[in-house]
């Protein structure tokens, strides 16, 4: 069994910084592409960034220039620095990981997309 467990929200002023950790856990399996996504009350859950297993990195529109999405390949573990918070980013930000699990049954693996629980980020005026 592999899953994802996340760390690091809570409550900052606006203008300063939180880094969250996710961390991907068990036996027999490899992560490729991995993520944090947000969702704010009454909104849809959206892709905040996405970082490949060679590092390649992408970023919504909204948090360009102030979030950076990080990952440690030998931990199994990815970061998101995030710098010059607004209010309008208070949301639970889950992360989100594309991993592939070594089975004993053929064809000797299987895709499959892990969600960690969701940490609350709150940023005050």
């Amino acid at each position: 069994q592999v899953q994802l467990v996340e760390s690091g929200g809570g409550l900052v002023q606006a203008g300063g910084s939180l880094r969250l950790s996710c961390a991907a856990s068990g036996s027999r399996f490899s992560v490729n592409t991995m993520a944090w996504y947000r969702q704010a009350p009454g909104n849809e859950r959206e892709l905040v960034a996405s970082i490949t297993r060679g590092g390649h990195t992408n970023y919504a529109d909204s948090v360009k220039g102030r979030f950076t999405i990080s990952r440690d390949n030998a931990k199994n573990t990815e970061y998101l620095q995030m710098n010059s918070l607004v209010p309008e980013d208070t949301a639970v930000y889950y992360c989100n990981a594309q991993t592939v699990l070594f089975t004993g049954a053929y064809p000797g693996y299987r895709d499959l997309e892990l969600w960690g629980q969701g940490t609350l980020v709150t940023v005050s005026s």
